[in-house]
């Protein structure tokens, strides 16, 4: 299986060039595209103010993070928890400017766009031209949303990981039903969306012979012809 990470950021605006800076991140270790259980989530003192307009959003307050940790005091524990697989985000070059942008300020390089898996182009590619925000995509896929209130980067990973879960194939997505590692693996066809076992029907012979009598009754049928 492939380790790959989904994470969210939160932040005190929409630019980091314009000095907004993360204030909480949560990040989901996946495995095979499934969530694993283990996760990492900190906030984050941003060493700024936090405007009104962002705490509607997200309820996060400068007091509440009197006491958190500034993202040096954060970054090798992050980086070691991101890996070097792919990273998975909606809206991901949003994410990635800002966590590059915190990098940049402590001398550390930008994350691998290489490695960029951005849920929002998946939506838009699966549903054009429909609202495809993470609250839209929960919505559409029957995922329950009742504990979102506000935008909440550890509860937006898992919302988000069922979201990436049917984009990317739907809840049997590599479920292999062959268990046995000596069974026939040329039954087992791999698609793009996981393993596929065949399962042949075979007619008795009776609804061969009610098939051939039908069959006969079609006056110049093409399958018929030598």
């Amino acid at each position: 299986m492939i380790r790959s990470v989904l994470f969210d950021t939160e932040t005190t605006g929409l630019d980091p060039l314009l000095g907004d800076r993360v204030i909480e991140i949560a990040a989901l270790e996946l495995d095979g595209d499934l969530p694993t259980g283990r996760h990492y989530h900190t906030l984050i003192h941003p060493g700024r103010d936090i405007p009104e307009g962002a705490t509607r959003i997200h309820g996060i307050t400068l007091d509440a993070l009197r006491d958190a940790p500034r993202f040096e005091e954060i970054a090798d524990a992050l980086l070691a928890f991101l890996g070097d697989g792919p990273l998975i985000a909606h809206n991901a070059p949003f994410d990635f400017g800002f966590l590059d942008a915190e990098f940049a300020r402590i001398g550390l390089a930008a994350l691998d766009r290489g490695r960029m898996i951005d849920t929002l182009a998946m939506a838009k590619q699966r549903y054009p031209g429909m609202p495809n925000s993470l609250d839209a995509l929960c919505r559409r896929l029957d995922i329950d949303l009742s504990q979102r209130t506000t935008h909440n980067a550890l509860l937006d990973c898992k919302l988000l990981a069922e979201v990436y879960v049917e984009l990317t194939g739907g809840r049997q997505r590599g479920l292999s039903l062959v268990e046995d590692e000596q069974a026939d693996l040329s039954l087992v066809r791999h698609t793009a969306t996981g393993p596929h076992t065949p399962h042949p029907i075979e007619p008795s012979a009776a609804e061969l012979a009610a098939h051939a009598a039908f069959i006969a009754r079609i006056k110049g049928a093409i399958w018929t012809r030598e």
